[in-house]
């Protein structure tokens, strides 16, 4: 009846192991020994360790952004094209302006 923990055939989302993802070498191990110093400590510092190691540890430039997708619109703008002039051929220009 209600909205439990129910499972109807949804899968389990494999959550990684936070021991893959370190510190070490990532801009997050400056922050750690800033917070040595003081004596503090953030348990959850590894946890945003992810966004420095590899496929996002890699910088997007300006051009992924302005043509991600580029190639998918532009078969898609030919695929109109081509059926507009198919279903609606420009009409011939018989001399009159």
């Amino acid at each position: 009846m209600g909205h439990g923990h129910e499972h109807h055939g949804h899968e389990k989302i494999p959550i990684p192991d936070y021991r893959r993802w370190k510190i070490e070498g990532t801009p997050l191990e400056d922050v750690q020994k800033k917070l040595a110093k003081k004596g503090l400590r953030d348990p959850w510092l590894r946890n945003e360790a992810w966004r420095f190691m590899g496929e996002f540890s890699k910088p997007i430039t300006i051009t992924q952004v302005m043509f991600k997708g580029f190639k998918w619109g532009f078969a898609a703008f030919v695929v109109a094209l081509g059926v507009e002039y198919a279903f609606f051929p420009p009409k011939k220009n018989s001399g009159h302006h």
